[in-house]
C-alpha cells in the first residue's frame, strides 16, 4: 500500500493522517482531536473511530499510544487514564474501527519514522531517540533494530526526588518558566546519565520543541554525537503508519 492511515495518542491530543510511505510524508493534512479527559479507553478509541471515519479509512492502521504495550495489551498508562492497564487496546481498537490494527509505544514508532526517513537513516550502532514533550518518550536502535519499550522518561533519578521526565519534559520548561539556558542544564544532567549508562553512538532530540533545537541543543555535552529530529511532531503519524505494514 502507498497511503496507510498513522495515529498519534497524546497526552493532550489525538491526532492521524494518512502517510505516503514511499516519501514518508504527510499524504493529506493532519486531523487533531483533543484528548478526552479522563482519557479512559472508551473515550479515546471513540475518538479514534472519529478520525478512521473522517479519513473513510478501511485498511492496516497503526496507532501510538504512551503506554508500554506488550503483544496488543497495554501494560503502563503515562498522560492518558490509568484504565489502560492491562486493557487489550489493539484488539479493542480492531473492533471499534474495523481496521487491522498495530499498536505500539508512540516513542517506539516516531523511532521507526526517524530511523526510516529522518536523521537515524542508514547510521548503525547504538542509537537512541527521545522525544521531549507532555513527557519524554524514549526509543534505541541497535544495528536499525528496535529495542521495545524503553521507558527512559521514567528513569527515577535521586536528585530530582521523582521521575526524570517531570524535571525536564518540555512540559516543565513552560510550567516553570524556564529560560533555555536553565531547562538545557536539566536536558545536559539527563543526558549525561544517559550517555553513562548506555554510551549510544548517535542521540537524537524530537518533539515540537525540537524545532527551536538551536536555543538548548548546545548545552548537552556528551560524547555521543547530538542532533535534532527531522521528522518533528509528524514522526508519531509517520511511524505508526510505517508499523502498521511492516
Amino acid at each position: 500500500m502507498k497511503h496507510v492511515l498513522g495515529i498519534d495518542i497524546g497526552g493532550s491530543g489525538i491526532k492521524g493522517a494518512m502517510v505516503d510511505l514511499k516519501k514518508g510524508q504527510f499524504a493529506t493534512d493532519r486531523l487533531r482531536i483533543e484528548t478526552p479527559q479522563p482519557a479512559t479507553p472508551k473515550a479515546v478509541i471513540k475518538t479514534v473511530k472519529k478520525i478512521v471515519e473522517h479519513f473513510d479509512y478501511s485498511g492496516p492502521l497503526g496507532v501510538g499510544i504512551p503506554s508500554v504495550v506488550q503483544n496488543g495489551i497495554v501494560k503502563s498508562a503515562a498522560n492518558i487514564d490509568k484504565g489502560w492497564i492491562g486493557y487489550p487496546g489493539q484488539k479493542e481498537l480492531a473492533k471499534s474501527t474495523g481496521c487491522d490494527v498495530t499498536l505500539l509505544n508512540d516513542a517506539d514508532v516516531a523511532g521507526v519514522a526517524e530511523m526510516k526517513y529522518g536523521a537515524g537513516k542508514d547510521r548503525n550502532g547504538a542509537v537512541m531517540i527521545f522525544t521531549l514533550g507532555t513527557g519524554v518518550g524514549s526509543v534505541m536502535f541497535i544495528d536499525g533494530k528496535l529495542i521495545p519499550n524503553l521507558e527512559l522518561g521514567h528513569m527515577y533519578l535521586q536528585y530530582m526526588k521523582h521521575d526524570a521526565e517531570d524535571h525536564m519534559a518540555s512540559r516543565i520548561r513552560d510550567e516553570e518558566g524556564l529560560s533555555w539556558k536553565e531547562w538545557g542544564a536539566r536536558l545536559n544532567t539527563y543526558f549525561q546519565h544517559i550517555d553513562a549508562l548506555f554510551s549510544p553512538d548517535l542521540i537524537i532530540i524530537g518533539g515540537g520543541v525540537s524545532k527551536k533545537h538551536e536555543k538548548f541543543l548546545h548545552h548537552i555535552d556528551v560524547n555521543a554525537e547530538v542532533v535534532p529530529a527531522q521528522l518533528r511532531n509528524e514522526a508519531g503519524i509517520v511511524g505508526a503508519a510505517v508499523s502498521a505494514v511492516s
